[in-house]
């Protein structure tokens, strides 16, 4: 724009001035050429120099909207002409099928519907793993695929609510496998507890309602335990028949079974609640290790907790002796207590459970 402004103003500076040449050639040429010749040219010079200006200005504004001319009006070979016929209008984003949908939802989650029922059906310990494991690379290739399938806008929320529990649930199922050691809880208890399978049936819910069936059969789960011995009753009762008296006093927050061993075989095991005591009577006398379990819900079958069990053992063995003295006998009257105790003798060390006795 600034090299048309410039030529214009050239222009029109000769004009207003009109003084002739001062020499030559240039001056006869100029003479003989009448006043109203010599703007004419001027005059279409300016009229070219607007228009070209014109067409400058007009490009990018027909680049950036289309023509409202009527259809013949304007040059036909003109920029604007050229924009409009290559305008593109996006159309409306089809929408995906539901039909299409509740076939993806069936393909996905029917592998996932069988081995969450051959979860329920497992009986404890390897089948029950082994049903975990396979349940759970169900669930993970489920929300895999329902992540990549098209969904329609009313499903939408639903199926990522799907996913994200799905995956979850993935994680749970393997997390609550038993590890089969005396201190374990059920895996039904674990994944009771566990919140992904509710998640995964709220889902499923909400894509049901929508018309999109999503019903999995959740695997049964069992509550966690509160079971208790009555304080004082014997897990394990050998042939006792001395005189020898042992005090077991109870001051942590859980339950405990006390355990004393000869060589390698039991004498006897107590449970003592929590808070409570027990007395032993009628201990043989010799040299016992001394063991004790503490912790919640109490599995017969295991002869151990199942929640925040601790195993442990007294460094120093217990001795009971039984003597004759000049008018009558002296025997061994022990007291342990579990707590800690400001002021006492005695040190326990932890145990590994597979080595806690029976």
């Amino acid at each position: 724009m600034a090299r048309y402004t410039s030529a214009r103003t050239a222009s029109e500076t000769a004009a207003d001035t009109g003084a002739p040449p001062a020499h030559g050639g240039s001056r006869t040429a100029t003479s003989t050429r009448p006043a109203q010749s010599a703007r004419r040219p001027r005059l279409r010079s300016r009229a070219a120099v607007l228009g070209a200006a014109a067409l400058a200005l007009s490009l990018p504004l027909t680049a950036c909207s289309s023509s409202s001319a009527p259809d013949g009006e304007g040059p036909a070979d003109g920029p604007s002409s050229s924009a409009t016929g290559s305008a593109y209008s996006p159309g409306p984003t089809p929408s995906v099928a539901p039909a299409a949908y509740r076939h993806a939802l069936t393909k996905a989650l029917g592998p996932l519907d069988s081995a969450l029922r051959a979860v329920d059906s497992a009986h404890d310990g390897g089948p029950l793993n082994r049903a975990l494991d396979a349940a759970a690379a169900k669930a993970d290739t489920a929300a895999r695929a329902l992540q990549a399938t098209a969904t329609p806008d009313d499903a939408l929320a639903g199926n990522g609510q799907l996913v994200s529990s799905l995956s979850a649930l993935a994680q749970d199922l393997r997390s609550s496998r038993g590890s089969g050691g005396r201190c374990a809880a059920s895996p039904r208890v674990a994944l009771g507890a566990a919140r992904s399978p509710q998640n995964v049936k709220l889902a499923g819910h909400v894509l049901t309602a929508l018309g999109y069936d999503a019903t999995l059969r959740l695997p049964r789960t069992e509550r966690a335990g509160h079971r208790r011995l009555a304080n004082g009753a014997f897990v394990h009762d050998g042939n006792r028949g001395g005189l020898g008296r042992l005090t077991i006093k109870n001051g942590t927050g859980t339950d405990a079974v006390m355990t004393l061993t000869r060589s390698t075989r039991t004498a006897f095991s107590v449970y003592v609640r929590s808070g409570s005591e027990a007395t032993v009577r009628s201990v043989n006398s010799g040299s016992y290790a001394v063991y004790f379990t503490t912790g919640e819900d109490w599995n017969g079958a295991k002869s151990s907790f199942t929640r925040e069990c601790r195993f442990e053992k007294f460094d120093d063995r217990a001795t009971f002796r039984t003597v004759r003295v000049a008018g009558g006998t002296q025997y061994t009257v022990l007291t342990f207590s579990l707590n800690k105790v400001i002021g006492g003798n005695a040190r326990t060390s932890a145990v590994p459970p597979g080595e806690f006795p029976s």
